[in-house]
């Protein structure tokens, strides 16, 4: 396998014996990639649930084979309101099937997120803050470990940078983040987190991409927090941040020598949201659609940006955010359209993932010691001679 040079960090070479002598042909292809690149896709837990049936279900499996044939990565929903809008009764047995539904895939998961004060549980509002703090730890708690094992990635907070002051409407984690303080918060956490499930990965994500952030870490860090991924938000609905742009956020949070992970990435095919416009939330349009000229546009950026990060060798994921028109926000946003068919851009995004980065299947000859040499991307791979089958991964 060729890799362009500016990706040589993503690849390596093995050797490994494959037969007993010399002149034996053997067939390697690649079954994973290490790198994740991912996907959220929150439609899933109704359709693992069962509970779709006629045409809902067959466009739910298609969305789910499209999916899985190009990602090796899902991040799930688990915004306490809707997960829990009745206290103590969560929507645990949902989310486990829809978790195995990817797992049994081979998709590693990530769930989404731990603490947040948008889509916050409304019921946490009649409590005192001192209890609304304790049952956020106790939240954490249950939920890390009920899903060991399916799900070992999570984001801890989401957006702590605003949540202090945020002032759109009253909820019971602004709250305790103003009186505790945000670093305290975040401490109290992550430690939480971090003692229900010591093995899994722990991020902190953020939309907010300036120095606040970046200070808010490195506070963190000096206070012993243990932060094993930074979570980075790239919404674009108001236009592609360009590669300046782009290695400009990379160069600030690479300060930290920590895993970077671009966790919410979105790229418009319509109109791209007007520039005045504060919070994206704001944005109404009913007739939001994508459009030749958008999907094209669309198709374009998604490869500039996916390569920009992929060179940057901090960067372990992207994650693009809504696999299917019209989920978040409305936006023209995803890979596939409402009716399930592939935009320019998933195209494009597998030629990259499954085509360029990717080794298809490979014929090589053992040398006198029955051994051969791979040159792949960094993965899981699969060599067949002699008629057996053997697995290696390249690290």
């Amino acid at each position: 396998m060729k890799i362009n040079n500016k990706y040589a960090h993503r690849a390596a070479c093995k050797t490994i014996k494959v037969a007993d002598g010399a002149n034996k042909k053997a067939s390697v292809k690649q079954k994973r990639h290490a790198f994740l690149f991912g996907c959220s896709e929150f439609s899933s837990v109704e359709y693992a649930s069962g509970g779709l049936t006629g045409t809902e279900k067959s466009t739910a499996e298609e969305r789910y084979e499209r999916l899985s044939d190009i990602f090796n990565f899902v991040t799930l929903p688990f915004y306490w309101g809707r997960f829990e809008p009745v206290r103590g009764v969560p929507d645990t047995e949902r989310l486990i099937n829809a978790a195995r539904l990817f797992k049994d895939k081979g998709l590693t998961l990530k769930g989404h997120p731990l603490c947040w004060h948008t889509v916050c549980a409304e019921w946490l509002m009649e409590l005192p803050d001192d209890i609304i703090l304790n049952t956020q730890l106790d939240r954490i708690e249950r939920d890390v470990k009920r899903f060991a094992g399916l799900i070992d990635m999570w984001d801890v907070i989401n957006e702590a940078v605003i949540m202090p002051v945020f002032d759109k409407y009253d909820n019971g984690v602004t709250r305790i983040c103003k009186k505790y303080g945000t670093e305290k918060l975040c401490k109290m956490l992550f430690a939480a987190a971090r003692e229900s499930t010591p093995d899994s990965v722990l991020l902190i994500n953020d939309f907010n991409t300036s120095e606040k952030y970046a200070q808010l870490i490195e506070r963190l860090l000096n206070d012993g927090v243990q932060i094993d991924a930074i979570g980075i938000q790239s919404h674009m609905h108001q236009g592609y941040w360009g590669v300046e742009k782009t290695e400009e956020v990379l160069e600030r949070f690479s300060k930290f020598n920590l895993p970077l992970h671009f966790t919410e990435n979105t790229l418009v095919s319509g109109d791209i949201m007007p520039p005045e416009i504060i919070d994206l939330n704001d944005y109404k349009n009913d007739s939001w659609l994508s459009t030749p000229d958008g999907e094209e546009r669309q198709a374009r950026e998604a490869v500039l940006h996916y390569k920009t990060l992929f060179n940057h060798p901090l960067v372990q994921s992207i994650t693009w955010w809504s696999f299917n028109d019209g989920l978040w926000l409305g936006a023209p946003s995803g890979l596939i359209t409402k009716d399930s068919k592939p935009k320019p851009a998933y195209n494009e995004l597998f030629k990259l993932i499954k085509g360029e980065w990717w080794l298809t299947e490979e014929e090589h000859i053992t040398d006198e010691n029955g051994e051969i040499t791979v040159t792949g991307c960094l993965g899981d791979y699969e060599v067949i001679c002699d008629k057996k089958v053997l697995e290696f991964s390249i690290h």
